[in-house]
């Protein structure tokens, strides 16, 4: 969940700089929050992106593993709880978790402690990297389990106990992106899996403005990333 879970710091350093793809992570998070009384944010990190909902830092709560990075969280005024099991029962009213399940290795286990931990009527907002036929050497040195398909994610959900308001795919011209990616690991010999800064940089100012418009046409068909919506009845 932090960066000192597993290997490959440099990718999350370099995806700080993405800051046009951050925002819409923060976008996406804000624009599901429908009563965010109190906040879960699930596999928080330093808290990239915990205060995207607009509530008093008071009213974000954080699942973080990681104890250094603990501290920071709590410096910023939040709650903080070391795993899901720690979570209270019926507390919270919006959870989110981004690019997060795909690193559990039992995520329906982690799925229905979400679910015990949320109030009727509450919202969960998923986001997960898809399709593994998109899997590269990033997803090997970052500690991805897997990668989703949308309705995959969707009964993940359902089996605990959610209702599934929508889902779908973003960023598509990232899913082509990737394919090149592939591509380019077959001719060479031992891929890192780490991100260049530059490419990043570029993608994120050029075409992802416009795979962030392409994708809301196309949600159902194709992406690099998937999400679900879903309530807690």
């Amino acid at each position: 969940m932090s960066d000192d879970n597993y290997s490959g710091s440099h990718n999350l350093e370099v995806m700080i700089d993405a800051v046009n793809y951050n925002q819409f992570l923060k976008d996406c998070v804000a624009e599901q929050a429908v009563n965010p009384d109190r906040v879960l944010d699930f596999g928080a990190g330093l808290g990239t992106f915990s205060g995207s909902v607009s509530v008093a830092p008071g009213q974000i709560s954080c699942v973080e593993p990681d104890v250094s990075a603990q501290e920071i969280l709590s410096a910023k005024g939040y709650r903080v709880y070391g795993s899901a099991e720690e979570l209270p029962r019926e507390q919270f009213t919006y959870v989110f978790s981004l690019n997060v399940l795909e690193h559990i290795e039992d995520d329906q286990a982690a799925i229905e402690q979400l679910y015990r931990a949320m109030a009727p009527g509450s919202r969960i907002f998923i986001y997960v990297p898809a399709f593994n036929h998109l899997r590269t050497k990033m997803d090997d040195l970052v500690g991805h389990c897997r990668r989703y398909k949308r309705k995959e994610l969707s009964r993940l959900i359902s089996a605990a106990g959610f209702t599934v308001l929508d889902s779908g795919y973003t960023d598509i011209l990232g899913y082509f992106a990737t394919w090149l990616v592939i591509l380019m690991e077959k001719f060479q010999k031992n891929p890192s899996g780490e991100l260049n800064r530059p490419l990043v940089i570029v993608y994120d100012r050029v075409a992802f403005p416009l795979s962030r418009i392409l994708s809301s046409l196309f949600k159902y068909l194709v992406g690099k990333n998937a999400y679900v919506v879903a309530t807690k009845p």
